[in-house]
């Protein structure tokens, strides 16, 4: 059994997640030529405006329409500035399940946004969509990833080991790949239950394994 989400917005007190367009391309770009989002997801590097173009017109537009997920484009209620990125991927439509990734960008870090923003698409997959469950991979050294997951109410289930690949920088300032542990987090419906909407984070990056 396989569905689609809704071609959709989720407006926050503070964001707006909408679909990306076409004016996202430079923004998009330089957010994704951040160091830490390097580190932390399998993005090409340097992330070039032709990468982002690419995800923004082809990639993340199939996400949606051929059943994996939904990307949403988080952005600034009152500046429409590009705060980041929540992916819903590897969805089962049967279990009613899917796994949550996100991006902050580096001037957003530090006000609350990848909670606010995965806390409302949480809200939205277990309301309106009906979910029951949300996974989230966060990669063993990431503890940025892991206090948004925490701040939302999500319970660690347990460690994949050796099924992470990260990137350092080398002496000679080029990246290598290192192999690492995923730790595995879950959300379910129930887990929301008095998770305060004034959330606090430094800012998470998450495993984009699709994002090539």
């Amino acid at each position: 059994m396989t569905g689609t989400f809704p071609n959709v917005s989720i407006s926050t007190e503070r964001l707006v997640l909408r679909p990306f367009e076409e004016p996202d391309v430079q923004a998009f770009a330089e957010m994704m030529n951040d160091e830490l989002v390097t580190a932390w997801t399998s993005v090409p590097y340097p992330y070039t405006e032709a990468d982002a173009r690419r995800w923004i017109t082809e990639r993340a537009p199939a996400e949606r329409t051929e059943g994996r997920g939904i990307v949403f484009a988080v952005t600034e209620f009152l500046t429409q500035r590009l705060v980041g990125i929540v992916h819903l991927q590897n969805t089962d439509w049967r279990v009613r399940s899917s796994e949550i990734a996100y991006v902050i960008a580096p001037w957003a870090r530090g006000e609350g946004y990848a909670s606010e923003a995965a806390l409302a698409t949480a809200q939205w997959l277990f309301g309106d969509q009906k979910f029951e469950r949300i996974e989230l991979r966060t990669a063993a050294d990431n503890t940025a990833s892991q206090q948004v997951a925490q701040k939302i109410g999500c319970i660690s289930e347990g460690v994949l080991r050796n099924a992470c690949i990260a990137r350092v920088r080398t002496e000679d300032g080029t990246w290598t790949d290192v192999r690492t542990d995923f730790i595995v987090w879950s959300l379910l419906p129930e887990d929301l239950d008095g998770v305060s909407d004034e959330l606090a984070d430094s800012g998470g990056f998450t495993s984009f394994s699709h994002w090539h």
